[in-house]
């Protein structure tokens, strides 16, 4: 397992590329978001992808979203019309997980409904992971246990099957993404997580 020191505002290219080869190759990592830290891995690579839920101990009925770099990817991976084009240009990149129709490109391991959560975090580190293909996006925490703010208390409770971590510290924060679904004709609230006090869900119904 390597780990690599980073800057989050000047995050080091060699070091970027050095993590996106070994997704590309297989690999899981952890990385830093705007909320938590996550777990990636190519999702076009469904051994790597089983990996995420052995190492979360997470039943594979539960999907996994699905973290892009801007809107041209998104694109990609799910469907849009116009209202929830509208919102999500509105709200990305942000601390916000959108459940949209998914197309076809995306597998059965990553999401085995015709469902698919997506991200574009407010985080240029996490964004660059994403730039050669879209990745994984899961809280890095064993299911149903705490979510942790930092690398190595990370370690401790998931276990080392990482083959990479990328340390910025501390994120002084345990709260995951703001998940809304907009997937059907009435946006709806599915989890009030990490997000600014004065963002406005009147557009949105309640679960």
């Amino acid at each position: 397992m390597k780990i690599f020191k980073m800057n989050p505002k000047n995050p080091d290219m060699d070091l970027i590329s050095e993590a996106i080869d070994i997704m590309a190759d297989g690999g899981v990592i952890l990385y830093p978001t705007d909320t938590v830290y996550g777990l990636g891995a190519n999702i076009f690579n469904n051994d790597a992808v089983e990996r995420i839920y052995t190492i979360k101990n997470r039943d594979q009925s539960k999907p996994l979203s699905v973290l892009v770099e801007n809107m041209e990817s998104l694109e990609l991976i799910a469907d849009l019309n116009k209202s929830s084009r509208e919102i999500i240009e509105k709200w990305l990149p942000g601390p916000f997980t959108f459940i949209l129709n998914k197309k076809k490109i995306v597998s059965p391991y990553v999401s085995a409904s015709a469902k698919v959560g997506v991200r574009i975090p407010d985080y240029k580190i996490a964004r660059l992971l994403a730039s050669l293909f879209p990745i994984t996006t899961t809280s890095a925490n064993l299911t149903n246990e705490d979510t942790l703010s930092n690398p190595q208390d990370i370690l401790k409770q998931i276990g080392d099957d990482i083959d990479l971590v990328i340390d910025v510290g501390d994120l002084n924060n345990a709260k995951p993404s703001t998940v809304i679904d907009l997937s059907s004709s009435k946006p709806t609230l599915i989890r009030n997580g990490f997000n600014s006090n004065d963002v406005d869900f009147s557009f949105l119904q309640s679960d």
